[in-house]
């Protein structure tokens, strides 16, 4: 079934088309069950309730506040993280290049905005040496992790606790892999 494999816009939008679904995704899969301070690395942290603000932590150590996209290819904008999801498997599932012309009409964000989603997740991407993977580049998905313990009909992929490795890599070059990504 091929509709297992991919992951498409509906898919994405469907399950994280909200920015608290988007914020809770990424704490999930940054730091499991217990927040660190990414400024100085304490786990002597609170969450930090502000009204008009997302959901932001305090650090008891260094005094800072931080969100959960410090360090993340979402830090440092005012992008809503529902759009800046759906700009990942529009890039994962393109066979050819996706220009940032493009990105903008289907995802209603400005062109340069658009641009800039797309070098960050490029840059992402690039390898431990700082270089991006060039030429004809395969990339594919797998979720790890054992079989659940129960009988019966079990779902396999997506929907499960297992996590996602996304495995991209250069015909003739370098190689990257990308885990707990979707």
């Amino acid at each position: 079934m091929h509709g297992e494999r991919e992951i498409n816009i509906f898919q994405m939008m469907k399950k994280y088309g909200t920015q608290d679904k988007c914020l809770t995704l990424l704490e999930e899969g940054r730091w499991r069950d217990h927040s660190k301070c990414p400024y100085c690395d304490s786990d002597k942290v609170s969450r930090h309730k502000e009204k008009s603000r997302q959901s932001r932590w305090q650090c008891s150590n260094c005094k800072k506040s931080y969100s959960v996209t410090v360090g993340t290819i979402f830090h440092h904008t005012h992008l809503e993280l529902p759009k800046g999801f759906a700009v990942l498997p529009l890039m994962l599932n393109a066979k050819k290049r996706l220009s940032s012309h493009r990105i903008s009409r289907d995802v209603g964000l400005r062109q340069p905005t658009a641009l800039s989603i797309q070098n960050r997740i490029r840059k992402a991407m690039a390898t431990e040496q700082g270089e991006l993977l060039k030429g004809i580049v395969e990339m594919d998905e797998t979720h790890i992790g054992g079989k659940p313990r129960h009988k019966g009909i079990s779902k396999r992929g997506r929907g499960t606790d297992k996590t996602a490795v996304i495995g991209a890599v250069e015909r003739k070059g370098n190689h990257n892999i990308f885990p707990g990504m979707i």
